[in-house]
């Protein structure tokens, strides 16, 4: 043991590793972390733990932390809900985008913020704004335009998703809040998409 070591008592792994060790096998670790105990304790040493391993082995996968983040976040993503585009125009089909972002954020505790944080960092998470801007293109937005009306889109389906676990977080430790309208995502959209419509 080097003198790092020292004075500190290092954990025992819960399992020793049966497979060889893969960035699929260190994200899905890290979902299951998440969804178990949320974002502050996601930590590189949990997950080595969980998966048997010096911390060390996780970074022959990922260069740092927010790497792994980065990548969690476009797990996440990836395992929501993918609606077949509804009938209609583009609104219709931009309100479901919205709607399937949401649900996948909120599927795991401090999703809304690891997936914000990820994308504002240029690290994860870019499908659903890549998806947005592809629409709003189709409907009649510039190039210029339309990435701009998908990040305002965005910014409001995570905000809202954030807003909506701290609020969970809230009650569990017994802070009460007043009840917000069920109809309050699909309001904050509409508003959002009517601003874009005008534009076009």
């Amino acid at each position: 043991m080097d003198n790092h070591d020292e004075g500190r008592a290092v954990p025992a792994p819960r399992r020793a590793p049966t497979q060889r060790l893969t960035r699929a096998h260190v994200v899905d670790t890290a979902l299951t972390i998440l969804a178990g105990v949320g974002l502050p304790d996601l930590t590189m040493r949990a997950i080595g733990t969980e998966l048997g391993v010096q911390q060390s082995a996780l970074y022959h996968h990922f260069e740092n932390k927010q790497a792994l983040l980065g990548a969690v976040a476009d797990e996440i993503i990836a395992r929501g809900p993918r609606t077949v585009s509804p009938p209609g125009g583009w609104q219709d089909q931009a309100r479901q985008q919205c709607c399937d972002v949401r649900d996948a954020v909120t599927a795991y505790p401090d999703g809304a913020d690891l997936v914000m944080s990820m994308w504002a960092f240029g690290m994860g998470g870019h499908a659903p704004f890549v998806g947005l801007c592809d629409l709003l293109v189709e409907a009649g937005l510039t190039h210029k335009v339309a990435p701009t009306a998908a990040r305002t889109l965005l910014h409001f389906v995570y905000g809202h998703a954030y807003d909506e676990q701290s609020h969970d977080h809230a009650a569990r430790s017994g802070i009460t809040f007043g009840e917000r309208a069920p109809t309050d995502f699909d309001t904050g959209v509409n508003i959002v998409l009517a601003g874009i419509n005008a534009l076009l």
